[in-house]
C-alpha cells in the first residue's frame, strides 16, 4: 500500500505530454501511476527516475485501453498498488490521417477506440474509487474537436466525441466527481511535419509561438488542484489558434 496522500493515474504516460503530466504532479507530491500499452522501456525509465526522487511514489501498469476487460484489470491493479485514486487523466490517443475515400473499418475502430471508447470505460471503471476521494477526471481533448482537421476526419470526430463525453460525464458523475478537459493546440509536432509547414502554422497563431508540454501539464494540475468549482469545461491551451 502507498502512504502517498493523493494518487493520479495517467493513461499513455510513458512519453510526450503524458510523461510531462506525470512529472508535474509528482513534483507537487502526488503518487503517480503511469499507464502504457507498448512503451515499457520508457515507462520503466520514468518510474525509476521518479522513485529515485521520492521512494515508493511511482508505478507503471500495462493495458490495452481499447479492451474493457484490460481496463478493469488495470484499475484493480492501481488500487491494489496504491489503495486509492484521486485524479484520472485520459491522455492515451492514436493520431494519424485518414482519407474519406480510403479510411478502413480498422482505422475507424482504432481512432474511435483510443480517443473515445477508452476514456469512457476507464472513467467508468475508476468512478467508484474517485467517488470515495471526491476526485476528478481530466480528458485530453484537442482544439480540432471544434474545428475539424483536414485529412483527419475520423480523429476529429473521435475528439469531438470526447469533448461531448466530458460534458456528459460532468453531469452524470456530479456531485461526487468533477470532469473537465484540456484541448492542446500546437504543442508537439508530428514527426513527419516539414519545417515550412511548421512556420506557416506558427504564423497563424496569435501568440506566434509553439506551446510546451508543460503548458498542458500545468492546466491539468490547475483543474485537478485549484478548480474545485469547475466541471464540464474544456480549456483550449493553444496560444489563441482556435480563434482564427
Amino acid at each position: 500500500m502507498s502512504n502517498i496522500q493523493k494518487i493520479i493515474l495517467i493513461t499513455g504516460a510513458a512519453r510526450r505530454i503524458g510523461a510531462e503530466i506525470a512529472r508535474t504532479f509528482h513534483q507537487t507530491g502526488y503518487g503517480v501511476v503511469l499507464h502504457y500499452r507498448d512503451s515499457s522501456d520508457e515507462a520503466a525509465t520514468l518510474v525509476k527516475l521518479l522513485n529515485e526522487a521520492r521512494e515508493n511514489s511511482a508505478w507503471a501498469v500495462q493495458a490495452n485501453v481499447q479492451s474493457v476487460s484490460q481496463i478493469q484489470q488495470m484499475v484493480a491493479e492501481v488500487l491494489e498498488k496504491t489503495g486509492r485514486l484521486d485524479v484520472l487523466v485520459n491522455n492515451a490517443s492514436t493520431f494519424y490521417a485518414t482519407s474519406v475515400d480510403g479510411a478502413t473499418e480498422e482505422q475507424w475502430d482504432d481512432l474511435i477506440g483510443s480517443n473515445l471508447k477508452a476514456p469512457f470505460f476507464v472513467s467508468q471503471a475508476a468512478f467508484p474509487a474517485l467517488k470515495n476521494t471526491r476526485g476528478c477526471i481530466v480528458n485530453i481533448v484537442d482544439i480540432h474537436a471544434k474545428r475539424s482537421l483536414r485529412h483527419y476526419p475520423v480523429y476529429s470526430v473521435a475528439k469531438s466525441g470526447l469533448s461531448a463525453l466530458t460534458e456528459s460525464l460532468a453531469k452524470e458523475l456530479a456531485p461526487d466527481v468533477r470532469v473537465n478537459g484540456v484541448s492542446p493546440g500546437v504543442i508537439l509536432w508530428p514527426e513527419n511535419q516539414s519545417q515550412d509547414t511548421r512556420y506557416e502554422i506558427i504564423n497563424k497563431i496569435p501568440l506566434q509561438r509553439q506551446g510546451l508540454p508543460r503548458d498542458i501539464a500545468d492546466t491539468v494540475l490547475f483543474l485537478a488542484v485549484k478548480a474545485s468549482y469547475i466541471t464540464g469545461q474544456v480549456i483550449a491551451v493553444d496560444g489563441g489558434k482556435s480563434l482564427v
